[in-house]
């Protein structure tokens, strides 16, 4: 079962990934597990771009829920191309997904994916409003 990516969405970040040797599982191709690794990364380069510091002490985001649509291997060597979207924003949290495809071919997708972010209070384990800094830059 494909987990659809939805048609309305905010294009937010382009992030450039290198595949590792190491990356590759028994079959040749990219183990399934690494292409999460190859997500965390572009959300994490996106929210370095809104030159904000996401990793306080005492609240941050996290990571409530994640998936992968595998549509086409990826094997070594090779340059990925992960857009980043959001959508569906709410007073503690948005959708993230993201399209991964190689660099030397564009157009054609290999993995879709996404996951749901929430702003969290780490001393009260629950989710808290955006910082006014970080909603004046999700425009939400």
């Amino acid at each position: 079962m494909r987990i659809p990516i939805p048609e309305e969405k905010t294009f937010v970040h382009e992030s450039i990934i290198t595949v590792r040797w190491g990356d590759m599982d028994a079959f040749g191709h990219v183990n399934n597990a690494v292409y999460f690794r190859y997500i965390e990364q572009a959300r994490i380069n996106w929210l370095d771009s809104l030159g904000l510091n996401f990793a306080q002490d005492e609240q941050g985001v996290v990571v409530v829920n994640a998936f992968c649509n595998f549509m086409k291997p990826v094997e070594y060597p090779a340059d990925l191309i992960i857009k980043t979207y959001i959508t569906n924003p709410t007073r503690v949290g948005l959708d993230t997904f993201n399209e991964m495809s190689l660099a030397s071919d564009p157009e054609t997708v290999r993995a879709t994916s996404g996951a749901t972010i929430v702003w969290v209070d780490f001393k009260t384990q629950k989710a808290a409003s955006w910082p006014d800094q970080i909603k004046a830059k999700l425009v939400l």
